[in-house]
Protein backbone atom coordinates (compact mmCIF):
# COMPACT_ATOMS: atom_id res chain seq x y z
CA UNK A 1 0.00 0.00 0.00
CA UNK A 2 2.78 2.22 0.66
CA UNK A 3 4.81 4.09 -1.79
CA UNK A 4 8.89 4.44 -1.80
CA UNK A 5 9.57 6.95 0.60
CA UNK A 6 11.86 9.87 -0.73
CA UNK A 7 13.64 12.39 1.49
CA UNK A 8 14.31 15.69 1.47
CA UNK A 9 16.25 18.35 2.49
CA UNK A 10 15.12 19.55 6.07
CA UNK A 11 13.19 16.56 6.33
CA UNK A 12 14.07 13.24 8.82
CA UNK A 13 16.93 11.05 6.62
CA UNK A 14 15.28 7.32 5.80
CA UNK A 15 16.64 4.01 7.53
CA UNK A 16 19.15 2.49 5.00
CA UNK A 17 18.26 -0.41 3.52
CA UNK A 18 19.16 -4.13 5.19
CA UNK A 19 21.73 -5.99 3.32
CA UNK A 20 20.38 -8.66 1.53
CA UNK A 21 20.48 -11.79 3.06
CA UNK A 22 22.47 -15.27 1.64
CA UNK A 23 20.30 -18.32 0.96
CA UNK A 24 19.82 -21.04 3.90
CA UNK A 25 20.32 -18.45 6.11
CA UNK A 26 18.68 -17.04 8.90
CA UNK A 27 17.88 -12.86 8.11
CA UNK A 28 19.56 -11.02 10.57
CA UNK A 29 17.75 -8.51 12.94
CA UNK A 30 17.42 -5.17 12.08
CA UNK A 31 18.18 -2.73 14.48
CA UNK A 32 16.29 0.28 13.37
CA UNK A 33 12.81 1.03 13.68
CA UNK A 34 10.14 2.14 11.07
CA UNK A 35 10.42 5.93 11.41
CA UNK A 36 6.86 5.80 12.72
CA UNK A 37 7.69 3.47 15.89
CA UNK A 38 11.10 5.41 16.25
CA UNK A 39 11.93 7.34 19.29
CA UNK A 40 13.46 10.78 19.45
CA UNK A 41 14.93 13.34 21.77
CA UNK A 42 12.15 14.33 24.64
CA UNK A 43 12.61 18.10 23.95
CA UNK A 44 12.37 17.61 20.06
CA UNK A 45 9.03 14.94 20.74
CA UNK A 46 7.48 18.00 22.45
CA UNK A 47 8.41 20.32 20.45
CA UNK A 48 7.29 19.17 17.37
CA UNK A 49 3.87 17.89 19.20
CA UNK A 50 3.40 21.35 20.56
CA UNK A 51 3.48 22.14 16.82
CA UNK A 52 0.45 19.73 16.02
CA UNK A 53 -1.47 21.13 19.30
CA UNK A 54 -1.03 24.63 17.79
CA UNK A 55 -2.21 23.87 14.45
CA UNK A 56 -5.09 21.62 15.65
CA UNK A 57 -6.24 23.66 18.63
CA UNK A 58 -8.28 25.83 17.10
CA UNK A 59 -11.13 23.31 16.13
CA UNK A 60 -11.89 22.28 20.17
CA UNK A 61 -12.19 25.80 20.86
CA UNK A 62 -14.43 26.83 17.78
CA UNK A 63 -16.27 23.99 18.14
CA UNK A 64 -17.19 24.00 22.16
CA UNK A 65 -17.63 27.94 21.59
CA UNK A 66 -20.28 27.49 18.55
CA UNK A 67 -22.50 25.05 20.68
CA UNK A 68 -22.36 27.51 23.59
CA UNK A 69 -23.57 30.20 21.68
CA UNK A 70 -25.92 27.88 20.16
CA UNK A 71 -27.25 26.39 23.25
CA UNK A 72 -26.78 29.23 25.45
CA UNK A 73 -24.82 27.48 27.88
CA UNK A 74 -23.18 30.03 31.05
CA UNK A 75 -19.82 30.56 30.72
CA UNK A 76 -18.63 28.41 33.48
CA UNK A 77 -20.01 25.67 31.54
CA UNK A 78 -18.28 26.50 28.62
CA UNK A 79 -14.98 26.76 30.39
CA UNK A 80 -15.62 23.03 31.79
CA UNK A 81 -16.78 21.40 28.23
CA UNK A 82 -13.87 23.57 26.85
CA UNK A 83 -11.14 21.43 29.59
CA UNK A 84 -12.92 18.12 28.56
CA UNK A 85 -12.72 18.93 24.98
CA UNK A 86 -8.95 19.20 25.81
CA UNK A 87 -8.70 16.19 27.61
CA UNK A 88 -10.56 14.13 25.74
CA UNK A 89 -8.78 15.07 22.82
CA UNK A 90 -5.41 14.35 24.13
CA UNK A 91 -6.97 10.70 25.41
CA UNK A 92 -7.90 9.98 21.70
CA UNK A 93 -4.33 11.01 20.47
CA UNK A 94 -2.83 8.42 22.84
CA UNK A 95 -5.02 5.76 22.16
CA UNK A 96 -4.36 6.49 18.31
CA UNK A 97 -0.76 6.90 18.41
CA UNK A 98 0.32 4.25 21.38
CA UNK A 99 -2.07 1.19 20.07
CA UNK A 100 -3.15 -0.25 23.24
CA UNK A 101 -4.40 -3.79 22.85
CA UNK A 102 -6.65 -3.58 19.64
CA UNK A 103 -7.70 0.65 19.99
CA UNK A 104 -5.81 2.67 17.83
CA UNK A 105 -3.77 1.65 14.45
CA UNK A 106 -0.31 3.10 16.17
CA UNK A 107 0.11 5.79 13.31
CA UNK A 108 0.98 9.67 14.37
CA UNK A 109 -2.91 11.01 15.12
CA UNK A 110 -4.60 13.39 16.84
CA UNK A 111 -8.17 13.30 17.93
CA UNK A 112 -10.92 16.18 17.92
CA UNK A 113 -14.69 17.27 18.26
CA UNK A 114 -16.43 19.22 16.05
CA UNK A 115 -17.57 19.14 12.04
CA UNK A 116 -20.85 16.94 11.00
CA UNK A 117 -21.03 15.15 14.54
CA UNK A 118 -20.83 19.11 16.42
CA UNK A 119 -23.98 19.78 13.83
CA UNK A 120 -26.18 16.78 14.76
CA UNK A 121 -25.26 16.96 18.39
CA UNK A 122 -26.80 20.80 18.50
CA UNK A 123 -29.53 19.87 16.31
CA UNK A 124 -30.54 16.66 18.80
CA UNK A 125 -29.85 18.77 21.95
CA UNK A 126 -31.92 21.64 20.12
CA UNK A 127 -34.79 19.07 19.37
CA UNK A 128 -34.55 16.39 22.27
CA UNK A 129 -32.31 18.30 24.84
CA UNK A 130 -28.82 18.19 26.27
CA UNK A 131 -29.01 14.98 27.90
CA UNK A 132 -30.86 13.18 25.14
CA UNK A 133 -27.67 14.53 22.91
CA UNK A 134 -25.66 13.45 25.55
CA UNK A 135 -27.39 9.53 25.67
CA UNK A 136 -27.43 9.78 21.75
CA UNK A 137 -23.15 10.15 21.49
CA UNK A 138 -22.90 7.01 24.02
CA UNK A 139 -25.60 5.07 22.22
CA UNK A 140 -23.27 6.11 18.66
CA UNK A 141 -20.16 5.01 19.93
CA UNK A 142 -21.28 1.78 21.48
CA UNK A 143 -23.21 1.45 17.53
CA UNK A 144 -19.65 1.66 16.13
CA UNK A 145 -18.73 -1.46 17.71
CA UNK A 146 -21.77 -3.46 16.88
CA UNK A 147 -21.47 -2.85 12.93
CA UNK A 148 -17.61 -2.46 13.06
CA UNK A 149 -17.13 -6.55 12.43
CA UNK A 150 -19.95 -6.13 9.15
CA UNK A 151 -17.56 -2.54 7.99
CA UNK A 152 -14.74 -4.30 7.92
CA UNK A 153 -15.58 -7.26 5.66
CA UNK A 154 -16.92 -5.09 3.02
CA UNK A 155 -13.22 -3.34 3.24
CA UNK A 156 -12.24 -5.40 0.56
CA UNK A 157 -14.25 -2.79 -1.96
CA UNK A 158 -11.91 0.01 -0.73
CA UNK A 159 -9.07 -0.21 -3.23
CA UNK A 160 -6.96 3.22 -4.11
CA UNK A 161 -9.70 4.38 -6.66
CA UNK A 162 -11.98 4.47 -3.97
CA UNK A 163 -10.04 5.74 -0.85
CA UNK A 164 -7.64 8.22 -3.65
CA UNK A 165 -11.05 9.83 -4.62
CA UNK A 166 -12.65 9.92 -0.76
CA UNK A 167 -9.36 11.38 0.34
CA UNK A 168 -9.41 14.52 -2.50
CA UNK A 169 -12.84 15.21 -1.33
CA UNK A 170 -11.65 15.32 2.16
CA UNK A 171 -8.65 17.45 0.90
CA UNK A 172 -10.94 19.94 -0.59
CA UNK A 173 -13.81 20.48 2.46
CA UNK A 174 -11.02 20.80 4.77
CA UNK A 175 -9.43 23.49 2.38
CA UNK A 176 -12.76 25.21 2.26
CA UNK A 177 -13.00 24.69 5.87
CA UNK A 178 -9.51 26.59 6.73
CA UNK A 179 -10.55 29.10 3.72
CA UNK A 180 -13.61 30.37 5.96
CA UNK A 181 -11.80 30.78 9.06
CA UNK A 182 -9.77 33.21 7.17
CA UNK A 183 -12.75 35.49 4.81
CA UNK A 184 -15.92 34.49 7.71
CA UNK A 185 -19.19 33.14 6.16
CA UNK A 186 -20.60 34.75 2.91
CA UNK A 187 -23.61 37.38 3.60
CA UNK A 188 -22.54 37.31 7.34
CA UNK A 189 -21.53 40.92 8.68
CA UNK A 190 -16.95 41.06 8.38
CA UNK A 191 -17.25 38.46 4.77
CA UNK A 192 -13.93 38.58 3.17
CA UNK A 193 -12.79 41.30 5.33
CA UNK A 194 -9.07 43.07 4.51
CA UNK A 195 -7.61 42.62 7.54
CA UNK A 196 -8.36 38.88 7.97
CA UNK A 197 -7.37 38.19 4.03
CA UNK A 198 -4.34 40.30 4.75
CA UNK A 199 -3.28 37.90 7.98
CA UNK A 200 -4.70 34.78 6.22
CA UNK A 201 -2.00 35.50 3.16
CA UNK A 202 0.39 36.44 5.40
CA UNK A 203 0.51 33.85 7.27
CA UNK A 204 0.95 31.51 4.65
CA UNK A 205 3.95 33.64 3.20
CA UNK A 206 5.64 33.34 6.59
CA UNK A 207 5.21 29.39 6.20
CA UNK A 208 6.70 29.39 2.70
CA UNK A 209 9.67 31.75 3.65
CA UNK A 210 10.54 29.25 6.67
CA UNK A 211 10.58 26.29 4.47
CA UNK A 212 12.32 27.81 1.83
CA UNK A 213 14.91 29.39 4.03
CA UNK A 214 15.38 27.00 7.17
CA UNK A 215 16.80 23.57 6.68
CA UNK A 216 16.85 21.03 9.69
CA UNK A 217 14.83 21.21 12.61
CA UNK A 218 13.78 24.92 12.02
CA UNK A 219 12.38 23.83 8.71
CA UNK A 220 10.47 21.01 9.73
CA UNK A 221 8.54 23.57 12.46
CA UNK A 222 7.82 25.63 9.04
CA UNK A 223 4.07 24.97 10.06
CA UNK A 224 4.11 26.38 13.67
CA UNK A 225 6.86 29.29 12.98
CA UNK A 226 4.21 30.57 10.22
CA UNK A 227 1.51 30.51 12.62
CA UNK A 228 3.33 32.25 15.64
CA UNK A 229 4.66 35.03 12.92
CA UNK A 230 1.05 35.47 11.84
CA UNK A 231 -0.51 35.78 15.47
CA UNK A 232 2.65 38.41 16.10
CA UNK A 233 1.73 40.35 13.04
CA UNK A 234 -2.15 40.46 14.03
CA UNK A 235 -1.05 41.58 17.77
CA UNK A 236 1.05 44.34 16.12
CA UNK A 237 -1.89 45.50 13.82
CA UNK A 238 -3.86 45.23 17.43
CA UNK A 239 -6.14 41.79 15.78
CA UNK A 240 -5.23 40.14 19.37
CA UNK A 241 -7.50 40.39 22.48
CA UNK A 242 -4.44 39.61 25.10
CA UNK A 243 -6.84 40.69 28.25
CA UNK A 244 -8.42 37.09 27.81
CA UNK A 245 -5.90 35.15 28.83
CA UNK A 246 -4.90 36.73 31.71
CA UNK A 247 -8.77 35.99 33.04
CA UNK A 248 -10.14 33.75 35.43
CA UNK A 249 -8.27 30.78 37.35
CA UNK A 250 -5.74 28.91 36.57
CA UNK A 251 -6.74 25.57 37.23
CA UNK A 252 -10.10 23.71 35.58
CA UNK A 253 -10.96 19.98 36.11
CA UNK A 254 -13.82 18.22 33.70
CA UNK A 255 -17.14 17.83 35.19
CA UNK A 256 -18.59 14.28 35.05
CA UNK A 257 -22.07 14.65 33.45
CA UNK A 258 -22.51 18.38 33.25
CA UNK A 259 -25.72 18.01 32.04
CA UNK A 260 -27.17 15.36 34.16
CA UNK A 261 -27.70 11.76 33.97
CA UNK A 262 -27.76 10.90 29.95
CA UNK A 263 -31.13 9.54 28.10
CA UNK A 264 -31.09 7.11 26.01
CA UNK A 265 -33.51 7.35 22.83
CA UNK A 266 -33.15 5.52 19.92
CA UNK A 267 -34.92 7.46 17.46
CA UNK A 268 -33.02 10.65 18.99
CA UNK A 269 -30.04 9.11 17.92
CA UNK A 270 -30.77 7.60 14.51
CA UNK A 271 -29.23 10.44 12.82
CA UNK A 272 -25.67 10.73 14.56
CA UNK A 273 -25.94 6.66 13.81
CA UNK A 274 -26.28 7.34 10.46
CA UNK A 275 -23.45 9.27 10.59
CA UNK A 276 -21.19 6.71 11.88
CA UNK A 277 -21.61 4.96 8.96
CA UNK A 278 -20.20 7.64 7.00
CA UNK A 279 -17.84 8.34 9.88
CA UNK A 280 -16.10 4.39 9.01
CA UNK A 281 -15.87 5.03 5.63
CA UNK A 282 -13.74 8.56 6.53
CA UNK A 283 -12.08 6.96 8.99
CA UNK A 284 -10.68 4.29 6.45
CA UNK A 285 -9.26 7.05 3.86
CA UNK A 286 -7.54 8.50 6.65
CA UNK A 287 -5.99 5.29 7.92
CA UNK A 288 -4.37 4.84 4.67
CA UNK A 289 -3.24 8.26 3.74
CA UNK A 290 -2.25 8.31 7.28
CA UNK A 291 -0.08 5.10 6.61
CA UNK A 292 1.20 6.35 3.42
CA UNK A 293 2.17 9.76 4.67
CA UNK A 294 4.93 7.92 7.11
CA UNK A 295 5.75 5.38 5.02
CA UNK A 296 4.43 1.99 6.75
CA UNK A 297 2.70 -0.67 5.12
CA UNK A 298 -0.59 -1.77 6.94
CA UNK A 299 -3.56 -4.40 6.37
CA UNK A 300 -6.86 -2.61 5.84
CA UNK A 301 -8.97 -5.79 7.36
CA UNK A 302 -6.94 -5.08 10.84
CA UNK A 303 -5.90 -1.50 11.00
CA UNK A 304 -8.80 0.57 9.71
CA UNK A 305 -11.14 -1.25 12.41
CA UNK A 306 -8.25 -0.18 15.26
CA UNK A 307 -8.50 3.45 14.28
CA UNK A 308 -12.64 3.00 14.48
CA UNK A 309 -12.55 1.37 18.21
CA UNK A 310 -10.16 3.79 18.76
CA UNK A 311 -12.79 7.02 18.00
CA UNK A 312 -15.65 4.93 18.98
CA UNK A 313 -14.03 4.14 22.52
CA UNK A 314 -12.92 7.93 22.85
CA UNK A 315 -16.37 9.05 22.28
CA UNK A 316 -17.65 7.08 24.80
CA UNK A 317 -15.88 8.69 27.32
CA UNK A 318 -16.37 12.08 25.76
CA UNK A 319 -20.52 11.39 26.02
CA UNK A 320 -20.23 11.18 29.61
CA UNK A 321 -18.36 14.53 29.74
CA UNK A 322 -20.74 16.06 27.46
CA UNK A 323 -18.80 16.26 24.55
CA UNK A 324 -20.07 15.72 21.16
CA UNK A 325 -18.59 12.49 18.60
CA UNK A 326 -14.71 12.60 18.79
CA UNK A 327 -13.13 11.82 15.25
CA UNK A 328 -9.53 11.28 13.87
CA UNK A 329 -8.15 14.85 12.29
CA UNK A 330 -6.98 15.34 9.34
CA UNK A 331 -5.05 18.32 10.16
CA UNK A 332 -1.89 16.08 11.50
CA UNK A 333 -1.67 13.91 8.58
CA UNK A 334 -1.10 17.05 6.65
CA UNK A 335 1.66 18.66 8.85
CA UNK A 336 3.37 14.88 8.84
CA UNK A 337 3.83 15.33 5.13
CA UNK A 338 5.24 19.05 5.55
CA UNK A 339 7.45 18.06 8.09
CA UNK A 340 8.79 14.77 7.75
CA UNK A 341 8.54 13.98 10.77
CA UNK A 342 6.49 10.75 11.12
CA UNK A 343 7.44 9.19 14.91
CA UNK A 344 3.90 8.56 16.00
CA UNK A 345 5.26 9.72 19.20
CA UNK A 346 5.23 13.34 18.56
CA UNK A 347 1.58 12.87 18.27
CA UNK A 348 1.87 11.38 21.49
CA UNK A 349 3.36 13.29 22.99
CA UNK A 350 0.69 16.30 21.10
CA UNK A 351 -1.74 14.20 23.00
CA UNK A 352 -0.29 14.75 26.61
CA UNK A 353 0.22 18.76 25.99
CA UNK A 354 -3.69 18.62 25.36
CA UNK A 355 -4.44 16.72 28.41
CA UNK A 356 -2.42 19.31 30.07
CA UNK A 357 -3.91 22.29 28.45
CA UNK A 358 -7.20 20.88 29.65
CA UNK A 359 -6.23 21.37 33.23
CA UNK A 360 -4.15 24.58 33.18
CA UNK A 361 -7.11 27.52 32.24
CA UNK A 362 -4.47 29.99 31.35
CA UNK A 363 -2.57 28.44 28.86
CA UNK A 364 -6.59 27.18 26.80
CA UNK A 365 -7.39 30.73 27.07
CA UNK A 366 -4.03 32.01 25.32
CA UNK A 367 -4.31 29.68 22.71
CA UNK A 368 -8.03 30.94 22.11
CA UNK A 369 -6.65 34.51 21.38
CA UNK A 370 -4.77 33.28 18.52
CA UNK A 371 -7.27 34.71 15.28
CA UNK A 372 -9.00 32.70 13.06
CA UNK A 373 -7.82 34.14 10.33
CA UNK A 374 -3.99 32.91 11.17
CA UNK A 375 -5.22 29.67 11.94
CA UNK A 376 -6.78 29.17 8.68
CA UNK A 377 -4.01 30.42 6.90
CA UNK A 378 -2.30 27.60 8.00
CA UNK A 379 -5.03 25.26 8.38
CA UNK A 380 -5.61 25.91 4.21
CA UNK A 381 -1.69 25.08 3.59
CA UNK A 382 -1.96 21.63 5.83
CA UNK A 383 -5.13 20.95 4.55
CA UNK A 384 -4.32 21.16 0.62
CA UNK A 385 -1.39 18.43 1.33
CA UNK A 386 -3.96 16.26 1.84
CA UNK A 387 -5.57 16.90 -1.50
CA UNK A 388 -2.26 16.46 -3.03
CA UNK A 389 -2.07 12.97 -1.00
CA UNK A 390 -4.90 11.80 -2.53
CA UNK A 391 -3.88 12.97 -6.08
CA UNK A 392 -0.73 11.12 -5.59
CA UNK A 393 -3.07 7.98 -4.75
CA UNK A 394 -5.54 8.11 -7.70
CA UNK A 395 -2.31 8.66 -9.82
CA UNK A 396 -1.69 4.59 -8.73
CA UNK A 397 -5.07 3.76 -9.79
CA UNK A 398 -5.06 2.88 -13.29
CA UNK A 399 -6.48 6.18 -14.15
CA UNK A 400 -5.20 5.51 -17.94
CA UNK A 401 -8.17 2.59 -18.07
CA UNK A 402 -11.68 4.60 -19.26
CA UNK A 403 -13.46 3.26 -16.51
CA UNK A 404 -11.61 4.27 -13.77
CA UNK A 405 -12.07 7.56 -15.11
CA UNK A 406 -15.57 7.68 -15.22
CA UNK A 407 -15.69 6.22 -11.84
CA UNK A 408 -13.15 8.74 -10.04
CA UNK A 409 -15.79 11.60 -12.11
CA UNK A 410 -18.73 10.60 -11.06
CA UNK A 411 -17.87 10.15 -7.64
CA UNK A 412 -16.01 13.93 -7.31
CA UNK A 413 -19.09 15.47 -8.87
CA UNK A 414 -21.68 14.30 -6.47
CA UNK A 415 -19.22 14.05 -3.70
CA UNK A 416 -18.18 17.68 -4.47
CA UNK A 417 -21.29 18.63 -4.87
CA UNK A 418 -22.97 19.47 -1.43
CA UNK A 419 -19.19 20.90 -0.54
CA UNK A 420 -19.15 23.89 -3.16
CA UNK A 421 -23.39 24.16 -3.47
CA UNK A 422 -23.74 24.17 0.66
CA UNK A 423 -28.03 23.49 1.28
CA UNK A 424 -28.33 21.61 -1.81
CA UNK A 425 -30.61 18.60 -0.50
CA UNK A 426 -32.49 21.60 1.87
CA UNK A 427 -35.64 20.17 0.53
CA UNK A 428 -34.69 16.75 1.51
CA UNK A 429 -36.15 14.61 4.92
CA UNK A 430 -33.64 15.46 7.19
CA UNK A 431 -32.66 11.81 8.01
CA UNK A 432 -32.04 11.27 3.88
CA UNK A 433 -30.06 14.85 3.83
CA UNK A 434 -27.81 13.82 6.91
CA UNK A 435 -26.05 11.44 4.42
CA UNK A 436 -26.28 13.27 1.17
CA UNK A 437 -24.79 16.32 2.72
CA UNK A 438 -21.73 14.24 3.67
CA UNK A 439 -19.56 14.92 0.78
CA UNK A 440 -17.26 11.98 1.88
CA UNK A 441 -19.66 9.58 2.71
CA UNK A 442 -21.64 9.74 -0.59
CA UNK A 443 -18.01 10.26 -2.98
CA UNK A 444 -17.00 6.90 -1.22
CA UNK A 445 -20.65 5.54 -1.39
CA UNK A 446 -20.57 6.49 -5.16
CA UNK A 447 -16.96 5.29 -5.57
CA UNK A 448 -17.22 1.94 -4.29
CA UNK A 449 -20.24 0.90 -6.05
CA UNK A 450 -19.21 1.93 -9.14
CA UNK A 451 -15.91 -0.34 -8.80
CA UNK A 452 -17.92 -3.31 -8.10
CA UNK A 453 -19.70 -2.69 -10.78
CA UNK A 454 -17.57 -1.79 -13.19
CA UNK A 455 -14.74 -4.39 -11.90
CA UNK A 456 -16.76 -7.03 -10.54
CA UNK A 457 -20.07 -7.36 -11.87
CA UNK A 458 -19.45 -6.22 -15.47
CA UNK A 459 -16.92 -8.67 -16.23
CA UNK A 460 -18.43 -11.64 -14.47
CA UNK A 461 -21.41 -11.32 -16.40
CA UNK A 462 -19.47 -10.46 -20.25
CA UNK A 463 -17.59 -13.78 -18.54
CA UNK A 464 -20.48 -15.60 -18.23
CA UNK A 465 -22.19 -14.65 -21.43
CA UNK A 466 -18.94 -15.34 -23.57
CA UNK A 467 -18.49 -18.76 -22.09
CA UNK A 468 -22.74 -19.40 -22.80
CA UNK A 469 -22.07 -17.94 -26.45
CA UNK A 470 -19.13 -20.16 -27.00
CA UNK A 471 -21.01 -23.42 -25.76
CA UNK A 472 -23.88 -22.54 -28.15
CA UNK A 473 -21.60 -22.43 -30.96
CA UNK A 474 -19.58 -25.34 -30.26
CA UNK A 475 -23.37 -26.81 -29.88
CA UNK A 476 -24.35 -28.33 -33.73
CA UNK A 477 -20.66 -29.95 -34.27
CA UNK A 478 -21.24 -31.61 -31.35
CA UNK A 479 -24.73 -33.62 -31.62
CA UNK A 480 -24.50 -35.98 -34.35
CA UNK A 481 -27.01 -35.15 -36.73
CA UNK A 482 -30.38 -37.12 -37.12
CA UNK A 483 -32.24 -37.85 -40.50
CA UNK A 484 -34.55 -35.11 -39.82
CA UNK A 485 -31.44 -32.65 -39.49
CA UNK A 486 -30.36 -33.08 -43.24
Amino acid sequence: MSSPRQTQPGTEQESPAPAPVPPGSAPAPTSQPHPVDESRPLGRILLFGIQHVLVMAATPISAIFLMSATLHLDPGLTVNLLSAAFVLSGVGSLIQSLGPWKFGPRLPFVMLPGGAPLILFIAIAEQHGLRTATGAVILTAAFYFVVLPVFSRLLAFFPALVIGTMIVIVGVNLVKVGAVLVTGRPGQPGFADPLNLGLGMATIGFTVAFYLLFSGILRQLAVMLGLLAGTALAAFLGSVDLGRAADGGLFTVPQLMPFGSPQFNLVAALPLMLYSLASMAEATGQTVINAEAVGKEIDKRTDVPKTVRGDALTSLFGGFFGLPLMVTSGENIGIVRVTGVRSRFVTAAAGVVLIVIGFLAPVTRAISVIPSAVVGGTAMVVFAVITVLGVQMLGRSDLDKHTSTFICAVALALGLLPILVPGVYGGFPPNVRILLESGVAVGAFVAAVLNILFHHVRPSITARLAAAGQATTALPSATPRTESDR
